[in-house]
């Protein structure tokens, strides 16, 4: 979807022949031209093409053409995947409960559950507020594969939208292109594939390539013009000796053809392998289309027979199909000039799954079968696995590399000892194999056999491996694991069996956070009052101690624990007035007033602190405070001026009252553009793996904040501890940053240094 301004358009709308024959009365016209479509599918298309139009009236894209044409031309993409009324009615709407005031409960009342729900999934989350892009892209990708999973139709509609929007792409703002473009090759193009959608893969990919790597573009687009002429003839030739051999050999050909090769892939293969354009085997490329299966094969050696096979650039997709169900054979021949050839072989049937791939279901279905996809299919295993993180993966960054390395197709075929292929991702060890078979398998695994062979648990494995996994039950995930093990899936279900194997410890943990914050007066009561049951609910855990085992290993934070609580103790007072409040709001407010005399009014100076102006003051190493945290001045022994504390310091307890002063912070210095920085040390408890300390520094550096110094300490097969000195402007800046670094799976525990209290 792009945005669309109201305006008088000067292109005109532009309706195809078969969508004018569902407008029609014709019925004879709509039957040919709307060919596979009810009547009752014709007419739910007429009335939603009918009701996007008039809402979308006046509306023009960034080309200057009627924003009605683009959801036309979602709805002509799908239509030629064979969708029916309904998913033809989703494009044509996909874009309305977003840009106009319709409701999706006025979508259901016109025109019915399943448009209502697929536009719903499709929708984007643009009228929430989040805090980064980031976190808004992860939020998008999270809603629209929980709709996948409800109905696999939503991605395709979601294909076709980004589809054309690819195809308009020139006309938007040129950081704006590079953004959509990289996104689509990263996520949208890698989903196609999964999905077996070739015809959407190969074009998406390509529309990316023009655009994120322009020169490269042009550069392999005349190499492939220039050698077009040549190209053609020689393919023209040798398929029809592959005709005549075919005959010959009583094998009834359906189609001998040449296939382009698109642009990306050949640029990708001349990466990867580092070779010249002529050097790679299958830009030219011959497609044989046979009746049956048993014909793929004889057809394969008429073509060896034909020509001389190039050894090691066979491949047998149909015994071993790709995980989207992609089958075929693919062999490369040196042809009669020559120059290598590659050949595919495939039957009517698998060239309809590897062009439409699961819309290959809808538009060659046999008996009108159901046109929702069960995700429990074992085709949509990948599927499965992302819906998994939804919940593990707090980290919105965290979540959309996990998506974009399971969407990626370059995998390796290993076996188990019963003969059961295992798709994997490449360069996967044995831990990947073992979780992938089972979670329990992976957390009792000791040892494996690679082909009879016992390997060591960082092995890479191979195509036609035969692996097999030695349990023992005493056998449990070590920390080292994190280091080799390659898929998302089996590093995540390593890190979730850590933090409930040491759950005791990390319940112990945040009863301790949250006792130094509330206090011990009480607080054993508190741990069983509802407020704290009712604050454990509203942070989504059962009970209270899924929610303190969450606030030890910096799943959930310490402020979102105390906000739910005073949240639920404001409720429960409003609702029991009489009853003794015993609420965590109430114990804060009698320590803070304990703590320190009122704070002074705020000044208009430049100081940072005020209270103590003409006065020599320094902010007081053992608790560094920063603004928009409560502090008070204490007079130093020795006329050394004020030293500036945070309420609560442990170092407080040794202090006369009469030392005190009241001070607080400036407002209007905290709150300017250039506001001075603070430093701070914090200390964060991660497992141990490659990459952990970058990925918090990247963080940091999201958040404009400097590092001063970073100390990373290790110890065999025990979590590591990193120790940074920060510069942070205020509170509300370090308590984003602690958020963000505590959602990551990594990160055990993450506490401010420098006092005896955590945050």
């Amino acid at each position: 979807m792009d945005m669309a301004t109201t305006t008088t358009c000067p292109i005109q709308v532009q309706i195809p022949d078969w969508l004018q024959s569902c407008l029609s009365n014709d019925g004879h016209s709509a039957a040919n031209l709307s060919e596979g479509l009810s009547e009752s599918d014709r007419d739910l298309i007429a009335r939603s093409f009918t009701f996007a139009h008039n809402l979308h009236e006046g509306q023009c894209r960034a080309s200057g053409e009627p924003y009605i044409n683009h959801p036309i031309a979602v709805a002509s993409l799908l239509r030629d995947l064979g969708g029916t009324g309904t998913t033809i009615a989703a494009g044509f709407l996909h874009d309305i409960v977003e840009d106009t005031e319709v409701t999706p409960e006025e979508l259901e009342e016109r025109f019915g559950p399943e448009v209502r729900q697929l536009v719903e999934g499709v929708t984007k989350l643009s009228k929430f507020n989040f805090s980064s892009k980031t976190e808004r892209q992860a939020e998008n990708f999270r809603r629209m594969f929980v709709a996948m999973a409800k109905d696999v139709r939503v991605v395709v509609v979601k294909l076709a939208d980004r589809l054309h929007n690819m195809r308009t792409l020139e006309h938007l703002p040129d950081e704006k292109r590079r953004r959509i473009a990289l996104e689509t090759r990263e996520i949208f193009a890698p989903l196609a594939n999964r999905l077996g959608i070739g015809r959407f893969k190969w074009e998406l990919e390509d529309l990316s390539f023009k655009y994120l790597e322009p020169e490269a573009y042009r550069h392999i687009q005349e190499l492939v013009a220039e050698r077009r002429a040549d190209r053609e003839q020689r393919l023209s030739t040798a398929a029809q000796i592959l005709r005549e051999r075919l005959e010959e050999a009583g094998i009834q050909c359906l189609d001998v053809s040449g296939r382009p090769k698109h642009l990306y892939s050949i640029y990708q293969k001349m990466q990867r392998q580092d070779k010249a354009f002529h050097e790679i085997y299958d830009v030219a490329a011959l497609r044989v289309l046979v009746e049956t299966k048993p014909e793929c094969y004889r057809a394969l050696a008429v073509v060896h027979d034909a020509y001389r096979p190039i050894p090691g650039r066979f491949k047998d997709y149909i015994g071993l199909p790709k995980p989207n169900h992609y089958q075929s054979l693919h062999t490369a021949v040196i042809g009669h000039s020559g120059k290598p050839l590659e050949v595919q072989i495939r039957t009517l049937q698998m060239h309809h799954v590897a062009e439409y791939g699961i819309a290959a279901h809808w538009k060659y279905k046999e008996g009108g079968g159901s046109h929702c996809i069960s995700p429990e299919d074992e085709k949509f295993s990948w599927l499965r696995q992302l819906l998994e993180w939804q919940n593990d993966l707090k980290d919105a960054q965290e979540y959309l590399d996990s998506i974009k390395d399971n969407l990626f197709e370059d995998e390796v075929y290993v076996f188990t000892p019963q003969g059961d292929v295992v798709a994997l991702t490449r360069g996967a060890t044995p831990i990947d194999f073992a979780y992938r078979i089972h979670t329990e398998v992976g957390n009792h695994c000791a040892g494996a056999k690679v082909n009879d062979r016992m390997v060591t648990l960082d092995t890479e494995l191979q195509n036609g491996d035969i692996v097999e996994i030695i349990t023992q039950k005493n056998s449990h995930p070590s920390l080292d694991w994190l280091n080799y093990a390659v898929t998302a899936s089996a590093r995540n279900r390593i890190r979730q069996w850590y933090k409930r194997s040491h759950r005791e410890e990390n319940i112990a943990r945040g009863r301790s956070m949250l006792e130094k914050e509330v206090g011990k007066n009480g607080f054993e009561a508190l741990l069983k009052s509802e407020p704290m049951k009712e604050a454990a609910q509203a942070c989504n855990y059962q009970t209270t101690e899924d929610l303190l085992a969450a606030l030890g290993y910096g799943e959930v934070t310490l402020v979102q624990v105390v906000n739910r609580l005073r949240d639920a103790a404001k409720s429960r007072q409003k609702e029991e007035e009489q009853q003794e409040a015993t609420s965590l709001e109430e114990e804060v407010a009698v320590r803070e007033m304990n703590a320190a005399p009122p704070a002074p009014p705020a000044s208009t100076g430049k100081s940072p602190i005020t209270g103590i102006e003409g006065m020599v003051y320094r902010l007081a190493g053992c608790c560094n405070p920063v603004p928009g945290e409560p502090i008070i001045g204490v007079v130093t022994q020795g006329n050394r001026g004020i030293s500036i504390h945070r309420q609560g310091c442990h170092n407080l307890e040794q202090v006369d009252g009469d030392r005190l002063i009241p001070v607080n912070w400036n407002q209007n210095q905290v709150e300017v553009a250039k506001a001075p920085t603070y430093p701070i040390n914090i200390q964060i408890e991660v497992m141990d793996r490659v990459g952990v300390l970058k990925d918090i520094l990247s963080r940091l550096s999201d958040n404009n904040v400097n590092v001063r110094k970073a100390e990373v300490k290790t110890y065999p097969c025990k979590p590591a501890a990193i120790d940074l000195c920060i510069d942070i402007r205020n509170r509300q800046q370090l308590d984003r940053i602690f958020n963000q670094i505590r959602q990551m799976s990594d990160v055990i525990h993450l506490r401010r240094l420098g006092n005896s209290q955590e945050d």
